[in-house]
């Protein structure tokens, strides 16, 4: 897991530093040309509040991200904190920090099947994802409040 925090905490430095944008030097490159965002979420057990950067594919003005883990066989632990949590959370987006209404949308359900085909049509590593599991990957809805 160490590894896992290692790698996770220099995905966000780099992407504070760079206003969201992250090069060839970071996670060797894997995310290049991607929209990333930093959910912020606080863990259910321990209370301690914790940043998950996650690839966003957008939905109108929302952004979705999905509980992948690359295919792990249980759903990350973010997951439930966000549905354990406040509707409302926060999420940094390139140079801003935002609020953001928090909607896990689990499959399979027509909505749920829509919202992961838009996330997983751009983030093409999801496939690869699926042949790793059985679970249908949870979706979250990040919505924007004013």
């Amino acid at each position: 897991m160490a590894d896992q925090n290692d790698m996770n905490s220099m995905i966000i430095e780099a992407y504070r530093a760079n206003a969201g944008v992250l090069g060839e030097d970071v996670a060797g490159g894997h995310f290049v040309g991607k929209r990333l965002v930093l959910l912020h979420h606080v863990g259910r057990v321990s209370g301690t509040e914790r940043i998950a950067p996650l690839v966003a594919a957008t939905d109108g003005d929302a952004y979705l991200v999905a509980g992948s883990m690359g295919g792990a066989p249980k759903d990350p632990d973010w997951v439930a904190n966000v549905e354990d949590g406040p509707e409302e959370l926060t999420i940094e987006v390139g140079d801003q920090t935002l609020r953001a209404r928090a909607t896990v949308v689990r499959g399979p359900s027509p909505e749920w099947e829509r919202l992961y085909g838009i996330w997983a049509e751009y983030w093409p590593d999801a496939k690869e994802y699926e042949t790793h599991t059985d679970r249908k990957f949870p979706v979250v809805r990040l919505e924007p409040v004013a």
